[in-house]
């Protein structure tokens, strides 16, 4: 008889694949040198160490209120590098990301969007101690009525080196021992306050009892000691959170002072403080409107009270402060205004580290008529630390190219990763990483196992890049609608043959003979090669 198989899938976890997923860190060595690659990331040695140097000041937390610039034409790996230092930051570490053209969609004044984004870049770690119970479980006793119906009652044994000791249990004690499906050898963790019930491990005097075992499986010594101990459990929230929580005097979240709230705060066991915590995190931006009014913005006296507590906090010991990065792409969206609040901001003692970046040259700042470099006034690029970043050589070319592969798992041959990376050279980088996914597509429906040339040859001429689609736009101007007869003004049609040789008209002949690209033009559509 035949047996039937069934493919299992796991759909518990979903992997996107975005244009910075392959990013892991900066990939530098202990002596902040660049490695050609690592973590994900290729070339750009003297802005990555420049990076390196900007992410230990972020790790001292004692200086803020710096600000650094990004400063490179399209494509030279910006925003990467801006992922790379988020990557390599702790966790408790607060990253924003912020575009400069966002301020313009906000039903709130750009100062305060701005003042809100300063604001969830600065931590403020909040400690506090919880009574636990830790041991080792020796029996687990859980009876069940004979009837079928009434309460469970049921019994927990455990011990340390130094003692033993025997607790009731209660309902919801009995299930949650249910659901984490505690049993003897197991060592466990019991909060006093919420009673929840975390398994640490199985204990090594019980390794033996044991034939098999997953990988999984993780083995702890038997706890020393008393059995009820103290333990200090540290939350990081942002400021901008606690603005959020202490916006109104009335609402469901904001139902104390800013001197009751942090006294209450104190008081809230740790897993209820961590819930809540997530709460205002997961929810702060949906229901900033309720909380703050229509406009979303928060009043200057609550956040001068919160400062004065965090303040007092500190002296106290018990809050730190967190500095934090504020990352700003396409900085040079910013108008004058935006500028001008910056420049005061970072004067704050209290400011995140500011990361921005942009590809503008010299032109006009926006809100003037004055023109400046990168589109940013004088005065603020004079308290910035400028770090360029410079186009990719051939050979970075094709190692990103192969790490995106990878990372898209997408199988390409040799020559066709050489011919995709000429690609690259001639249009550009994020041309050509649009190319491997379709590519790979076209390898499918043909049920082939990996990318070829043809499959490039054949994507190449369906998708036009930046050249050609200028190409079409000047021949074909006339036939679009609202045409005033102005011609285009854009970069120049020929492009540098990489073979040394005469020029190309324009990239829609790298299937002439000659070209290191070697595109036959049967391998691509008439209309498309006629273009």
């Amino acid at each position: 008889a035949d047996i039937a198989t069934t493919q299992e899938r796991d759909v518990t976890k979903v992997d996107r694949i975005g244009a910075h997923s392959h990013i892991r860190g900066l990939g530098l060595d202990d002596s902040l040198e660049a490695r050609k690659v690592s973590q994900g990331m290729v070339g750009q040695d003297k802005a990555r160490r420049a990076a390196g140097i900007i992410l230990e000041m972020i790790k001292e937390g004692k200086i803020a209120g710096r600000a650094i610039l990004l400063a490179g034409h399209p494509g030279t790996g910006k925003t990467a590098i801006a992922q790379a230092i988020s990557k390599a930051m702790a966790k408790d570490v607060p990253f924003t990301m912020l575009a400069g053209s966002e301020l313009y969609s906000h039903e709130m004044s750009k100062a305060e969007a701005l003042t809100q984004a300063f604001r969830r870049s600065i931590g403020v770690r909040i400690k506090e101690e919880t009574e636990i119970i830790e041991g080792e479980v020796v029996e687990v006793q859980i009876d069940r009525p004979a009837t079928g119906s009434g309460q469970k009652v049921g019994k927990l044994t455990l011990k340390t080196t130094e003692m033993e000791t025997i607790y009731d249990l209660g309902t919801k004690m009995i299930e949650s021992v249910i659901k984490q499906k505690v049993a003897a050898g197991d060592v466990i963790t019991i909060d006093k306050a919420t009673g929840k019930i975390t398994v640490v491990g199985k204990s090594y005097a019980r390794a033996r009892d044991y034939d098999a075992m997953g990988a999984q499986t993780k083995f702890v010594p038997t706890p020393e000691g008393e059995m009820q101990k103290r333990k200090e459990v540290v939350h990081t929230v942002s400021l901008h959170e606690i603005d959020v929580i202490n916006s109104r005097s009335q609402g469901f979240l904001a139902l104390f002072s800013v001197d009751l709230f942090f006294l209450v705060l104190s008081s809230i066991p740790a897993p209820i403080l961590s819930f809540l915590y997530a709460c205002v995190r997961d929810f702060s931006k949906l229901m900033l409107n309720h909380l703050t009014g229509d406009t979303g913005e928060i009043k200057q006296e609550v956040r001068e009270q919160i400062n004065n507590k965090v303040a007092e906090w500190r002296e106290e010991g018990k809050a730190d402060i967190v500095p934090g990065v504020l990352f700003i792409d396409e900085v040079h969206m910013l108008d004058i205004e935006c500028f001008a609040f910056l420049n005061r901001a970072l004067e704050n003692t209290m400011a995140p580290v500011l990361i921005m970046a942009t590809n503008r040259g010299i032109t006009t700042i926006r809100g003037t008529h004055y023109q400046s470099p990168h589109g940013i006034p004088l005065d603020l690029l004079d308290r910035t630390l400028i770090v360029p970043t410079v186009a990719y050589k051939p050979t970075e070319l094709s190692q990103i190219l192969k790490i995106r592969c990878e990372e898209e798992d997408v199988d390409m041959a040799d020559d066709a990763l050489e011919l995709l990376t000429s690609i690259a050279s001639r249009t550009s980088l994020r041309y050509a990483i649009q190319l491997i996914t379709t590519a790979n597509l076209v390898c499918k429906r043909r049920k082939g196992l990996e990318v070829e040339k043809a499959d490039l040859r054949r994507v190449y001429g369906l998708f036009q890049d930046l050249e050609r689609s200028v190409n079409f736009l000047r021949e074909y101007q006339a036939e679009f609608l609202f045409d005033e007869g102005n011609p285009i003004d854009n970069r120049s049609s020929t492009t540098a043959n990489p073979t040394g040789g005469e020029e190309a008209e324009h990239p829609s002949q790298l299937g002439a003979s000659g070209s290191t690209m070697d595109m036959e033009d049967d391998a691509l559509d008439d209309d498309d090669d006629d273009l």
